[in-house]
């Protein structure tokens, strides 16, 4: 089982909608996702929830959780969204870092461009990291 976690500073936009268009993409026989933040908000962004609604995904129930090394340490991948040096190094734990506009307070407009890319790069990434293997 591969186990993929994304990790952004709060934990309630652009890591929720990676891990919830991940685990709705991908084999569950094969691969699951998580998500976490270094610093947990309240609630998930009531922007990033209106827009996912839209998609078919609700993530009104979701709660911010803290990004810690042990959580890390748990996963395969670890890929990070704006998070920098607060994201944790676990050695054996795969990386990547995606550079992407926090949806917090942004128009619904820039909020469906935002999870475009996220669905873009997270297709991608089952197609290269968990389908070719």
């Amino acid at each position: 089982m591969i186990t993929v976690l994304f990790a952004c500073v709060h934990n309630a936009g652009r890591s929720q909608i990676a891990a919830a268009l991940f685990n709705r993409y991908a084999d569950p026989a094969r691969a699951r996702a998580t998500s976490a933040g270094t610093q947990p908000a309240a609630h998930v962004h009531p922007e990033v929830i209106t827009m996912m609604r839209k998609r078919g995904v609700d993530l009104s129930a979701q709660q911010p959780q803290k990004l810690t090394p042990e959580l890390a340490s748990t996963a395969s991948w670890l890929i990070t969204m704006g998070c920098g040096d607060e994201c944790p190094v676990v050695p054996g734990v795969k990386r990547d870092d995606w550079p992407l506009e926090d949806p917090k307070g942004k128009s619904a407009e820039a909020v469906e461009r935002i999870i475009d890319d996220i669905d873009a790069r997270v297709r991608a990434f089952i197609r290269e990291q968990i389908e070719s293997r």
